[in-house]
């Protein structure tokens, strides 16, 4: 049998990480870290910013874990796009009130880890301000890591983290024609 060894790092260090990039799997990615957590009993709060109006897997998916995860999502779907039938001002109201639960939890009780679903988009469609975005970065507690994913990374957030992936689409079934696939796609 292998002897497994546990990895654990001289100075513990909160990042910042931003999953950006206009191909699929910003989300999946940011579900895989979550369940990397998981495995090291590390308290994960996810929080999205512009999901809520449709079912996605994850939100039975992580209630069934044995695992400190909690998912929340406060949106109202993507704003603007795929007839979607909330007003602007419904999506910004969303975005903001999504901006006063990461403060929250940041200051009640911060989860070691603290994933910002498609907060890249809510900046890029200015659900939420460049301001508070850089503020919860610059505000962060030192041990937490912060999760940032959408499309359309604005660049000072891009400068301010320690790592950035962007996922590029190759190509997409959706292209083809194909409907959404649920485990897939939702």
């Amino acid at each position: 049998m292998v002897e497994i060894t546990r990895l654990e790092p001289k100075e513990k260090k909160g990042l910042v990480v931003v999953i950006t990039g206009h191909g699929k799997g910003k989300t999946t990615t940011a579900l895989g870290i979550a369940v990397r957590a998981c495995g090291h009993d590390m308290k994960v709060s996810i929080i999205q910013f512009m999901k809520g109006d449709l079912y996605a897997g994850e939100w039975d998916g992580v209630k069934k874990m044995n695992c400190r995860i909690e998912l929340i999502a406060t949106g109202k779907g993507f704003c603007g796009i795929q007839g979607n039938p909330y007003p602007y001002k419904e999506h910004r109201e969303n975005a903001q009130e999504a901006i006063q639960i990461v403060h929250k939890k940041i200051e009640a009780d911060p989860p070691d880890i603290l994933i910002l679903d498609e907060i890249n988009n809510a900046l890029h469609l200015k659900l939420v301000d460049l301001d508070q975005v850089l503020q919860i970065i610059e505000q962060k507690p030192s041990p937490m890591h912060l999760v940032l994913t959408g499309r359309d990374a604005h660049p000072r957030v891009i400068e301010l983290a320690d790592t950035v992936s962007e996922i590029t689409e190759v190509k997409h079934a959706y292209r083809k024609g194909i409907e959404p696939q649920p485990g897939i796609d939702y």
